[in-house]
């Protein structure tokens, strides 16, 4: 892995990764959070691969400038949340709460972030858990622990020893998506891939997943949108 930058007006940051399995020179931009990956084989020295970069820059930043443009979360603006969009508004008491079309958040206006993140966090938590309970009691298996991150390459993931992970984000997403990604990752206890035996797991637990799974390949990017501070 190596931080390189393709000069310009902004300049371009990119991550040069090499490894065994790339037969070839690649440039991808992430959906998610449009991070730049330059991946090539191992023998490919950084001076090719960065000029192959260069002689992509014109469809490189065309691609970024379609990005969704990021939205800083403060009083006034909105967010996504279970699928609605929320105003965020100050609020009373000590909690974080949504009442209607509001997110109401008390507290001064500078903390309105670290605690909408908070907010969403222990929702997510809480749904995402509830969830995978059902689908594991549905399908006789139960997991061994529940962790929620902040990923930029998958919405969940199942360890071998049945550890389930998923983005804290999904909270944002309609509640049917979230309860997808739930479904998928407890199949993962029964079938650890992605063949027909498991696409049918998925479905004896879920249902028809077509519809969540199209509104994450199309939609997903934009709950990545959102920043928090630091």
């Amino acid at each position: 892995m190596g931080q390189h930058f393709l000069p310009g007006t902004p300049p371009v940051a990119i991550t040069l990764r090499k490894t065994a399995q790339a037969r070839r020179i690649s440039l991808r931009i992430s959906r998610l959070d449009g991070r730049v990956t330059l991946t090539c084989p191992l023998r490919t020295s950084d001076r090719e691969a960065l000029a192959f970069a260069h002689e992509k820059a014109d469809w490189l930043r065309r691609h970024l400038n379609d990005q969704p443009a990021p939205v800083g979360i403060e009083i006034n603006s909105e967010l996504l949340f279970e699928g609605r969009l929320l105003r965020i508004a100050s609020g009373s008491g000590r909690l974080v709460r949504a009442e209607g079309e509001l997110l109401l958040v008390p507290g001064t206006p500078e903390r309105a972030a670290a605690r909408i993140a908070g907010f969403l966090k222990q929702t997510a938590r809480d749904r995402l858990a509830a969830a995978s309970d059902h689908y594991a009691t549905q399908l006789g298996r139960p997991y061994a622990r529940l962790t929620l991150r902040d990923t930029r390459s998958r919405w969940g993931s199942c360890t071998a020893d049945g550890g389930l992970m998923y983005s804290w984000r999904l909270i944002m997403a309609p509640p049917e998506v979230l309860n997808y990604v739930a479904a998928h990752e407890v199949a993962h206890l029964a079938e650890m891939n992605h063949s027909d035996a498991f696409w049918q797991v998925v479905r004896d637990l879920y249902g028809d997943y077509r519809a969540p799974r199209r509104w994450l390949r199309e939609k997903g990017g934009d709950l990545h949108r959102y920043r928090f501070g630091a």
